[in-house]
């Protein structure tokens, strides 16, 4: 099965303890490399510069054309303490082209307006499943480039599945947790997955289902939400079951968060996301809404 994946590579500058790190990242990067734990092939829609070792795309077999560009790559430095952190535009590359893809499910995910109105339509228009995780659509900078959440008019017509958190979703629809997937369910999406902290929430129909990951140590958060997009898109398209990829993606969030490593690094395998699934199968909690 094949996974089509818009979003920008990055080099991140992750601050963490005292200690910095210089990593390649980004959704396309840990979203990619994540779908091939689940063998899927995945073709990548980005835009990187000269300063960006493509060789690592293609030692993981992501699939890439066009994405060359003479700006340097998007760069973010992230400060991070415990589950929060604050991020701050360094570069921002050229926009994403646009081009046809026969994959199975497309992935959105951008990280800083690399996505146009006119490319997110395109993309809706081709996709048989289509997972949207909209916080590039949200971020706006200040004067300083330091990044903060903007109300964004977001047409989510067409759209089988999102993921926010609390404040992202503020910035579309507003209300209590349950009133904004609600509104997002109404705008058209099916499958609405709000995140809290360790708390993860997935609205299908009528129903809201739940789970809870362990709360133990956080250590670097930067790419648990798009290893949880992944997750859940390749599972869905794998199983054709909501239940199983809101296990998978939970299981592979807390499998990456276990790992107590820095960037890409903390990408789980396959084996640990799978027994973390089965773990919470057991326990999903669910309610009519």
């Amino acid at each position: 099965m094949k996974l089509a994946l818009f979003s920008h590579c990055a080099i991140d500058t992750i601050t963490l303890d005292g200690n910095n790190y210089e990593q390649i990242g980004g959704a396309s990067c840990y979203c990619g490399i994540t779908a091939r734990e689940f063998k899927f092939d995945v073709d990548l829609f980005t835009k990187f510069g000269p300063d960006f070792p493509k060789q690592y795309l293609s030692e993981h077999d992501i699939h890439f054309q066009n994405s060359e560009s003479e700006k340097n790559t998007t760069k973010f430095a992230i400060s991070i303490t415990g589950s929060d952190r604050t991020l701050m535009l360094e570069n921002e590359c050229e926009q994403i082209d646009y081009f046809q893809s026969d994959a199975d499910a497309h992935l959105v995910s951008p990280i800083y307006h690399e996505i146009s109105d006119e490319v997110f339509k395109k993309i809706k228009n081709d996709s048989n499943f289509l997972f949207v995780d909209p916080q590039g659509f949200l971020r706006r900078k200040d004067s300083k480039n330091n990044i903060f959440l903007d109300k964004t008019d977001l047409d989510l017509s067409d759209v089988d599945a999102i993921k926010v958190n609390p404040e992202e979703s503020q910035q579309i629809v507003n209300g209590t947790h349950d009133e904004m997937m609600l509104a997002l369910q109404k705008k058209g999406v099916e499958h609405v997955i709000l995140t809290n902290k360790t708390n993860v929430s997935l609205l299908v129909k009528d129903k809201i289902y739940s789970i809870t990951l362990p709360n133990r140590q956080i250590y670097d958060t930067t790419g648990i939400g798009d290893i949880f997009c992944a997750a859940f898109t390749c599972t869905m398209l794998k199983e054709k079951d909501f239940l199983w990829a809101l296990c998978f993606a939970g299981g592979a969030a807390q499998a990456a968060l276990e790992s107590n490593k820095v960037g890409l690094q903390k990408i789980p395998k396959k084996g640990a996301i799978q027994n973390n699934a089965s773990y919470f199968y057991n326990l999903v909690k669910f309610r009519d809404i």
